[in-house]
């Protein structure tokens, strides 16, 4: 963890580059380790190894790829508290919250271990030939998805574990048999030290080609550049900005070979308070409010920023229910100086807005901190300013005073892509939830009618994604089983003898797997 070295393959970069430390979240003192920038010969040399190691992991049989996943899990859990120590210093987050997301970040790779292990999640389909059909006699096809090839996946500076090294980009990437390359996150490099040599490990123990997995320091910014725009580089995962992931997408859509960024960035999670709903349940509404607008500081990429209420539920009155449950929660550390700076600048900016009203002024807190703040509108002021619906990335939020069931559906409409959309209703709200639910389908990736975005189940099902800005493919998400499709394609075979065929589409179905054949479900 702390030789500062990068991990290019099963060996360690040379020494002599550019050194940068970690710094506490809460005190900004030094820890221990001194961190290298990798260097462009470093970046060369990572994604040319994982070109190399890709043949033979692409073809690794799925219960081989499974028992990977499976042991870097193994391996992560076995750093028990060292891991969780150095990922609290570093990102100020509670113990709590660090090994809940240790807890989640090996879910994650076991889910996809057992995909891989059963194997239907291909998508293998069989139409046989028919050489007697007329007037032209009719091929074999057979198609299947496989890896897309060698992919970056960019540290995120908000979940050191479950969004970096080891988290849902490279569970999903590994899993569908693309070697990966890591970009550390400056702001956590010990955390990603750790979890780097656990994956290292795991290779190297499974008998896995060197270069299947790689990890590169980098202070800046110049190493996710060089990253992006290798050849053998095929795709991107990224969580973080929509300023740093639309620079990326800028820079994978200029190469010779254009790439797939798949950037998770930016998003306000409106939650729309009905007058029925507020009628029966204003206080556990706010207090429930109260504490997802603060959960990890309010730096979950879910965050509630804006928080709509009909004119006829007194939006005044639950402003200040709010502003009561926000007052009350003491602040915590936020994860570095940049990130803090950044919620002051944003929420100084909203406060000297001149339809803006302060509801709760950001109360004194130490220098690391961030504490809630909450502001009010109107529908109206958005719909005229849209950069009064900017995200805030912290304990932030803008109550949202509506003319009505019309005028929350034009807002609803004005929205950009969001992750998340709530809409909380009674049994007499049903037609206006009705409405703003068939208005929110198109604007995010996962509509809730109970309870609060923060907080993400991973499983099958879950969507985590939305439309631009919130990720750069609202078709995609970054969480969950469907994670794994982002990094392959459809490959179709064409009158190819059996011997030459992947397993998953022999004629004898050797995996056992479910298929499509002729067009209808079949096991066989």
């Amino acid at each position: 963890m702390t030789s500062g070295l990068s991990y290019l393959g099963y060996h360690r970069s040379a020494p002599g580059g550019e050194t940068f430390t970690a710094k506490t979240a809460a005190t900004g003192e030094n820890l221990p380790g001194l961190f290298q920038s990798a260097s462009s010969a470093d970046v060369d040399a990572a994604a040319r190894l994982a070109a190399a190691a890709f043949p033979s992991y692409r073809d690794l049989d799925g219960k081989s790829r499974a028992a990977f996943l499976n042991q870097i899990a193994a391996n992560i859990e076995e750093l028990g508290q060292t891991l969780t120590d150095r990922a609290m210093a570093e990102t100020g987050l509670p113990e709590p919250r660090i090994k809940g997301e240790t807890a989640r970040t090996c879910g994650q790779l076991r889910l996809f271990a057992g995909m891989v292990a059963e194997g239907s999640w291909v998508d293998a389909r069989i139409d046989e030939a028919d050489p007697a059909r007329a007037p032209l006699p009719k091929p074999d096809t057979r198609s299947m998805l496989r890896p897309v090839g060698p992919v970056v996946v960019f540290g995120a500076a908000n979940f050191p574990l479950a969004y970096s090294t080891a988290g849902g980009d490279t569970a999903s990437a590994l899993a569908a048999g693309c070697p990966v390359i890591v970009k550390a996150h400056p702001g956590h490099p010990g955390t990603a030290g750790l979890v780097a040599e656990a994956i290292v490990k795991a290779a190297k123990s499974c008998g896995l080609a060197e270069g299947v997995f790689s990890m590169l320091y980098d202070a800046g910014h110049a190493v996710g550049s060089r990253l992006v725009s290798h050849p053998c580089v095929q795709a991107v995962g990224f969580t973080g900005s929509r300023t740093g992931g639309t620079a990326l997408m800028k820079l994978a859509s200029e190469r010779p070979q254009p790439i797939p960024v798949y950037a998770e960035m930016s998003s306000v999670n409106p939650v729309f308070l009905l007058p029925g709903a507020l009628a029966e349940r204003a206080e556990a509404l706010a207090t429930g409010l109260a504490a997802s607008v603060t959960m990890g500081v309010g730096q979950f990429c879910t965050s509630p920023g804006l928080v709509i209420v009909d004119v006829a539920s007194d939006p005044e009155a639950f402003a200040q229910l709010l502003g009561e449950k926000l007052g009350a929660i003491v602040p915590g550390t936020m994860l570095n100086s940049g990130i803090r700076k950044n919620y002051e600048e944003k929420r100084a900016r909203l406060a000297a807005h001149a339809g803006v009203k302060e509801i709760l002024p950001p109360a004194k807190a130490a220098p690391a901190c961030g504490p809630p703040a909450l502001y009010q509108t109107t529908a109206f002021n958005v719909l005229a300013d849209p950069l009064l619906t900017e995200e805030v990335f912290g304990p932030c939020a803008l109550i949202v005073s509506a003319n009505g069931p019309a005028e929350m559906a034009g807002l609803a409409r004005a929205l950009e892509g969001q992750l998340t959309a709530t809409v909380h209703a009674a049994a007499s709200d049903l037609e206006t939830q009705r409405s703003l639910l068939g208005i929110l389908e198109t604007r995010a990736g996962r509509v809730l009618c109970a309870g609060f975005p923060t907080g993400l189940e991973v499983n099958q099902s879950i969507v985590h994604g939305g439309p631009f800005p919130a990720t750069s493919d609202g078709r995609s998400t970054s969480v969950g089983g469907a994670a794994i499709f982002r990094f392959t394609r459809q490959v179709c075979w064409q009158d190819t003898p059996d011997a030459l065929l992947p397993p998953a589409l022999q004629s004898g179905n050797p995996l056992e797997i479910r298929r499509t054949l002729n067009g209808n479900p079949a096991k066989r």
